[in-house]
C-alpha cells in the first residue's frame, strides 16, 4: 500500500536536505554516518534528479532564487516541503516495481503537481526498517518561480503566482492523496484509500518513540540476558499503543456506553463526550487524548457500532440452537463458499523440454525439475483442499473469469466519471481564473477601446472561450463550485478504490485457478517420470 506524508521545513541550509537524500544517517539522531575515517558514507544504491534548477545545484537555486525575491530571508519562515511516496513492498516482486519506475514517477508526480518550484526528486530502495519499501523523497523550496497554472488544490490567487510560496493546506493534502491512489491505480500497484483514515492513527512521533523504546529494551534485555537473568517483556508498547489495547478490550467486553465507560474506569481511563466527539483521559495526563489522535476505530460512531454488535451476538447466544439438518446445511454451503479462496501460492510448471530447447543447461533443469516437484505438491493439495474435481476447477474458472469482468465493468464507469469531473474541474478553474480580464472588458465604453482590450488579453480570452465551449457541449448553464467538485471527485475515488481491491483479488483468483489448471494439464502430459527422464538422459 503507497502512503503519503509531508514534512515542512524552516532549515535554511537547503544543502542538508540533499546530504540527507544521498549520505547514509542514523535514523534515530539524524546525524550522518560516518566510516572509520570520519568521513560521509555515500547510500548504496538511490536516485536523484533535480527540477527547475537549471545548471546549478538545488541549494545554489533555491538561495539565489530566494534573495532575487526577498523571501525565506525570516528564521521562522518555512523554507522547503518535504514529500514522501513509499509504495508497498509487494509491489517489487508482484507488480515489477524498480527504482527507476518509482522514480520516473516521482519525476512525473512533482512536474504535474509543484510546477514553478525549484525541486530535488530522489528514490531509495529501502525504508530504515528494512521492509523493502521503494519509497520517493521530493523536497521543494517553498518558493515558486514562475508562474503557474490554477491547480485544482490551490484557492488563492496568490498560488499560482511567481515569488509567491507554496501551502500545503488540508485540502491540499487530500488532493496529492487522490493523485496518490490515482497514480497507483493507473501503475497497477497496491494501494490502500488515504483518504479515510486509518483505524489505528500512529504519527510520526508515536512511530519514532516506539522504534526508539524498543532499541533501549533489546539493549537492556540483551544485558540481562549476559548476565543470566530473565527477561520480563520483550515488546515495547507506547503510552497511546497501552490506551488502544485498553480500550479494544473494553469495548470487546461491553453491551451499552455505560458500561463500556465503567470498564475504562476500572483501568484508571475516564471517557469523555464533546460535540459527539469522545476523548480519553489517563491516569498520568491532565489533558485527554482525542479519538481521533488514536484512529477510526476509536470514534463514537465506531464505538456505538461495536456495542450494537456486541448486544446482537449476546442476544443471539440465547436464541434456541437450531435443528441438526439446517446446522448441517449451512457448513455444507459455507464449505462451497470458501473452496473457491485462492490460496496464493502455487506458481506455473516449468515446461523443462521447451526450456532444454531453448538452451538451458543442466542447473536450470536441475532447478526446474525440483521447482515441479513442488507445484505438483501445492495443485494436488489445492485441489484437496477445495474439494475440486477437474470439471468443477474448469466451472470455478469460469466462475472466476465472470467475477472479474463484473468488477471490470462496474469499475470503468467510475474511472470515466472522475476523469470528466476532473475535465469539468480544470474548466471551472481556467474559466474563474479569467473573470477579473472578462471584468475588465464590460468596463470599456467604445468599440474601438473593446477592441484593444481583447488584443490585449488574447490568450486570457482565447482561455475563457474554451471553457465556454465546454460548459455548451455538456449542456452546463450552471457552473459548480470548485468544493462541490472536490467532494465529488473524493467519493468517486473511494468507492474506486474499493472496486479496485475486489478486481485485484479477483484476478489473483483467476490468475491461481489458471496455474491450477496449468499444472494439472502438465502433470498428466507434459512431465516424464523420474526414471523415465534418466533413462532418456543417458
Amino acid at each position: 500500500m503507497a502512503t503519503f506524508k509531508h514534512i515542512s521545513s524552516k532549515n535554511a541550509d537547503y544543502g542538508a536536505a540533499e546530504q540527507y537524500l544521498t549520505f547514509e544517517h542514523d535514523e534515530f539522531t539524524m546525524k550522518p554516518t560516518l566510516d572509520e575515517n570520519g568521513r560521509l558514507m555515500l547510500r548504496e544504491d538511490y536516485r536523484i534528479a533535480t527540477l527547475n534548477c537549471g545548471e546549478e545545484d538545488f541549494a545554489v537555486a533555491c538561495m539565489r532564487a530566494n534573495l532575487r525575491y526577498g523571501k525565506n530571508q525570516k528564521r521562522e519562515d518555512v523554507k522547503s516541503h518535504h514529500y514522501i511516496i513509499s509504495f508497498d513492498p509487494r509491489d517489487a516482486a508482484d507488480n515489477g516495481l524498480t527504482v527507476d519506475r518509482a522514480q520516473a514517477l516521482g519525476e512525473e508526480f512533482c512536474a504535474e503537481h509543484f510546477p514553478g518550484h525549484q525541486a530535488i526528486v530522489c528514490t531509495h530502495p529501502d525504508g530504515h526498517n528494512h521492509s523493502g519499501n521503494i519509497h520517493v523523497h521530493i523536497v521543494i523550496n517553498s518558493l515558486r518561480i514562475e508562474e503557474v497554472p490554477l491547480l485544482p488544490y490551490m484557492d488563492r490567487p496568490a498560488d499560482t503566482r511567481a515569488g509567491c510560496k507554496h501551502r500545503c493546506t488540508d485540502a491540499a493534502m487530500e488532493y496529492f492523496k487522490a493523485e496518490v491512489m490515482e497514480m497507483c491505480h493507473r501503475e497497477n500497484l497496491y494501494q490502500i484509500d488515504l483518504l479515510h483514515g486509518s483505524k489505528n492513527r500512529i504519527t510520526e512521533r508515536e512511530y519514532w518513540a516506539q522504534k526508539k523504546g524498543q532499541a533501549k529494551l533489546d539493549k537492556e534485555n540483551a544485558t540481562l540476558a549476559a548476565e543470566g537473568q530473565p527477561v520480563k517483556q520483550t515488546k515495547f508498547e507506547t503510552d497511546k499503543a497501552k490506551l488502544r489495547q485498553t480500550i479494544r478490550n473494553a469495548m470487546s467486553e461491553a453491551t451499552t456506553f455505560d458500561e463500556f465507560s465503567a470498564l475504562l474506569l476500572r483501568q484508571g481511563v475516564i471517557v469523555q463526550e464533546s460535540r459527539g466527539r469522545l476523548s480519553y483521559l489517563t491516569p498520568d495526563r491532565t489533558k485527554p487524548i482525542t479519538a481521533r489522535k488514536l484512529g477510526d476505530d476509536f470514534d463514537r460512531a465506531a464505538v456505538l457500532a461495536l456495542l450494537e454488535q456486541n448486544t446482537h451476538r449476546a442476544a443471539e447466544k440465547t436464541a434456541p440452537i437450531p435443528e441438526y439438518h439446517t446446522a448441517e446445511t449451512n457448513r455444507t454451503e459455507r464449505g462451497k463458499t470458501q473452496k473457491i479462496a485462492p490460496t496464493g501460492n502455487i506458481q506455473r510448471m516449468v515446461d523443462r523440454a521447451a526450456k532444454r530447447a531453448e538452451g538451458k543447461g543442466i542447473g536450470y533443469d536441475r532447478w526446474a525439475a525440483v521447482h515441479n516437484l513442488k507445484q505438483m505438491a501445492a495443485t494436488v493439495a489445492a485441489m484437496e483442499q477445495y474439494g475440486f474435481t477437474p470439471d468443477e476447477l474448469d466451472a470455478a474458472l469460469v466462475s472466476a473469469n465472470a467475477d472479474l469482468h463484473s468488477s471490470t465493468a462496474k469499475l470503468k464507469p467510475i474511472e470515466t466519471a472522475i476523469r470528466e469531473k476532473k475535465d469539468l474541474q480544470k474548466q471551472v478553474l481556467a474559466y474563474a481564473k479569467t473573470r477579473d480580464v472578462r471584468d475588465g472588458l464590460k468596463k470599456q465604453k467604445t468599440d474601438k477601446a473593446r477592441k484593444a482590450y481583447r488584443e490585449k488579453h488574447e490568450s486570457d480570452f482565447i482561455i475563457a472561450d474554451a471553457a465556454v465551449r465546454y460548459f455548451r457541449q455538456k449542456g452546463i448553464t450552471k457552473l459548480p463550485t470548485y468544493k462541490s467538485l472536490q467532494a465529488e471527485i473524493e467519493q468517486l475515488t473511494a468507492e474506486k478504490n474499493a472496486l479496485y481491491n475486489e478486481y485485484r483479488a479477483n484476478k489473483e483468483r483467476v490468475r491461481e485457478l489458471q496455474t491450477m489448471k496449468s499444472n494439472l494439464s502438465q502433470m498428466h502430459h507434459g512431465e516424464p517420470s523420474r526414471q523415465k527422464k534418466h533413462e532418456q538422459e543417458r
